[in-house]
């Protein structure tokens, strides 16, 4: 995409999406935010940020549950502002970043209708970006197959979904592997979509979305320990698009435990340096948090450069940290957990 002509379709909205950015909460802003007694406190703290008066008509008192539905509203009228102003390619661009809560929506429904809970409740906790027409209709389905004909066809997940239709029945090993398989399909699709727009947004997209591939691998091989997966159906999930394919994927297959997984990490700078510092004893910062910290890096990076689509993948996926960081910082206010309350994970 020359940069020459990027203005033309695209400028406007990402100088839109880069003053959306300035709004993203600095290290005082969150150091004020950690001082709060109460929630209504972390209220009006809030009401001086970008944040405004978004609570303002919310009665006291306050609860975290509303708190984080009211940070999704706004997040969600921000991004769809954007995708409705979007035009090819960037419009497809956008698509995609929405078919990661589709995929979270759909498990999310099947869960729940598993353990027979009603669907209108169901519905009202999927994510607003990943929601589309016939999800209130996945309760017909009884097998992979089910799901696909009567609910995922017309979607824009059935071409992800093709490698996971099999006639057995819904159970939670098998919804947790569907879960997996839709994340590799949409993942693989997504950098081969990036690839083929090329320039910066290639440059800038390949290597977050090759990280997010590595992760995935990584999480899926170490929550598999002491489970009924075999080796040869972990191998089958593992993204083909990041660093560690093929090689390291091929030697990660065979990892018995923590540690043979952690030898595999030694083979990657990047990913070394993750599993050094990570731990699950007091003062240490878990493995799923080191990877947070990278992501976020990476995602800040991607504003360094210009002309390019991954400002709008890195400002969602900022924007979805700095959500769960007000919600944990509101969690431990409501549950007076002050110990743990500075466990966010920093942006700026």
């Amino acid at each position: 995409m020359s940069e020459f002509t990027f203005n033309v379709d695209n400028g406007y909205l990402e100088g839109l999406v880069r003053g959306f950015k300035i709004g993203i909460l600095k290290h005082q802003e969150y150091l004020n935010l950690v001082q709060c007694e109460t929630l209504d406190d972390l209220k009006l703290h809030l009401q001086g940020t970008d944040y405004g008066n978004f609570l303002a008509n919310e009665p006291s008192p306050l609860t975290v549950s509303v708190i984080d539905d009211k940070l999704r509203e706004k997040f969600v009228i921000e991004f769809q502002h954007m995708r409705n102003h979007a035009i090819e390619p960037l419009s497809t661009f956008m698509d995609y970043i929405t078919y990661s809560y589709m995929i979270d929506n759909i498990i999310l429904l099947i869960t729940g209708t598993l353990h027979q809970r009603p669907i209108s409740e169901l519905i009202s906790k999927c994510h607003p970006l990943g929601s589309f027409e016939q999800m209130e209709a996945i309760h017909v389905a009884s097998t992979p197959a089910d799901l696909y004909n009567a609910v995922l066809v017309d979607t824009p997940l059935a071409s992800f979904f093709v490698d996971c239709i099999s006639e057995q029945d819904l159970d939670e090993m098998n919804i947790e592997l569907i879960r997996n398989a839709l994340y590799k399909s949409y993942l693989e699709s997504f950098y081969k979509f990036c690839k083929e727009l090329g320039g910066t947004t290639a440059d800038v997209m390949c290597e977050i979305l090759e990280f997010e591939a590595d992760r995935r691998s990584f999480i899926i091989t170490i929550n598999s320990f002491g489970t009924e997966l075999s080796k040869d159906e972990r191998a089958k999930l593992y993204p083909h698009c990041g660093k560690l394919y093929p090689d390291g994927l091929a030697t990660l297959s065979r990892a018995d435990d923590y540690e043979q997984v952690r030898s595999v990490a030694e083979y990657y700078a990047e990913y070394k340096v993750l599993f050094e510092g990570a731990g699950n004893n007091p003062g240490e910062k878990t493995l799923e948090d080191k990877f947070f910290e990278h992501e976020v890096k990476l995602n800040v990076n991607a504003f360094m450069q210009q002309f390019h689509f991954g400002v709008f993948y890195a400002y969602v996926k900022l924007k979805e940290q700095e959500c769960r960081n007000i919600v944990w910082i509101s969690e431990c206010v409501a549950q007076r957990q002050r110990t743990k309350i500075d466990n966010y994970i920093p942006i700026f």
